[in-house]
């Protein structure tokens, strides 16, 4: 189009309108100097205008969120709403833009390593991330924690427009509340016993963090992958662990030794002293009814003593009768008792 076609033209619509009143000889016959082209029809060309422009607001009128995604339109660059999944209007001719976020994707965040590729045989990055995983205990003792934090995007208009740079905002944030937490800990607690009560308060702290700055983040997850010692000190380190854990076995190899005899000592006693305690009982028992069975004899004997006398006599044979083995009565008139013992019979 000639330079002289553009004056007083304000804008594209203005353009456009102003294209299309125009004799289609005065367009074209400029960039064909040397070969002149066929005349095209005036009603042609608006039409071919009309249907690109068309194109154009079909193009830039509609719009498709994925079933992951949230939109937010802007409206020359202010935020006017957030739409769901699926197909939306919007004012054409780049009037409304959207920008569309994943609200259903679980980012993750990786500190102190980097995974390059997952699988059954996960590769790792051999850099050095030290500067972001070595920290102090609170026993003034340093660590090497890696961990990791995944999150979600809970309000994409936060996520979008309260931060500049959201991932860059999650890893400054993670790093100082993981070093603050690590901080109020015991090297030996951080290293065994309070791992997971670490992860419950980074995870705790780091949301109210980021809910404080209203990023429009949540945390799904954060969890401590390798805690060990610096390299430098790990073969000391690995020794005294060893000595603890022999340490360790030998105490519980001596409370075995413990809970298996002294119960065992401790019922044989109480036995001993159980059957002491009946056994006294039983004579004091014993004696008393001894006692009782002679004094009641020896009033029964006051009263009769001839029929005590002879009962007592008979009292005593029938006990020495009945320990007897074989018994013979024999009559004390018969002379010779020899034959009738049999004693040839075995």
């Amino acid at each position: 189009v000639r330079d002289e076609s553009l004056n007083g033209v304000s804008s594209l619509t203005g353009f456009v309108k102003e294209l299309i009143l125009m004799d289609p000889d005065e367009i074209i016959e400029p960039f064909f100097s040397r070969k002149r082209l066929p005349k095209f029809k005036s009603g042609y060309l608006y039409w071919v205008i009309t249907g690109f422009l068309g194109l154009i607001f079909l193009r830039t009128s509609f719009y498709s969120v994925g079933p992951d995604e949230a939109g937010v339109v802007q409206r020359f660059g202010k935020y006017i709403a957030t739409t769901q999944p699926g197909l939306h209007f919007k004012l054409p001719f780049a009037i409304d833009t959207v920008r569309k976020v994943k609200v259903k994707r679980k980012f993750k965040q990786e500190f102190g390593f980097r995974t390059l590729k997952a699988g059954i045989r996960t590769q790792y990055s051999t850099a050095d991330y030290s500067k972001e995983s070595l920290m102090l205990t609170g026993d003034l003792n340093v660590l090497d924690v890696e961990w990791i934090v995944q999150y979600t995007i809970k309000d994409p208009k936060k996520y979008l427009f309260n931060i500049h740079n959201p991932v860059k905002t999650v890893r400054d944030l993670s790093e100082s509340v993981m070093r603050r937490i690590v901080g109020d800990f015991l090297f030996d607690e951080v290293l065994t016993v309070k791992r997971n009560e670490v992860n419950i308060l980074v995870k705790q702290s780091l949301q109210k963090v980021l809910d404080y700055y209203g990023t429009g983040i949540q945390i799904v997850t954060v969890a401590l992958q390798g805690v060990n010692a610096p390299d430098p000190v790990k073969p000391a380190f690995n020794e005294v662990n060893e000595a603890e854990q022999e340490k360790e076995q030998l105490i519980n190899q001596a409370w075995q030794v413990y809970n298996e005899k002294i119960p065992k000592a401790k019922g044989d006693a109480l036995k001993i002293i159980s059957q002491a305690q009946g056994y006294a009982l039983e004579k004091v028992n014993n004696a008393e009814g001894e006692s009782e069975r002679f004094l009641s004899l020896l009033a029964s004997y006051k009263k009769a003593p001839e029929i005590t006398r002879k009962r007592l006599y008979l009292e005593a044979m029938a006990k020495i009768i009945k320990r007897a083995g074989r018994k013979y009565l024999i009559d004390t008139k018969t002379k010779g008792i020899i034959p009738l013992l049999n004693l040839d019979r075995k």
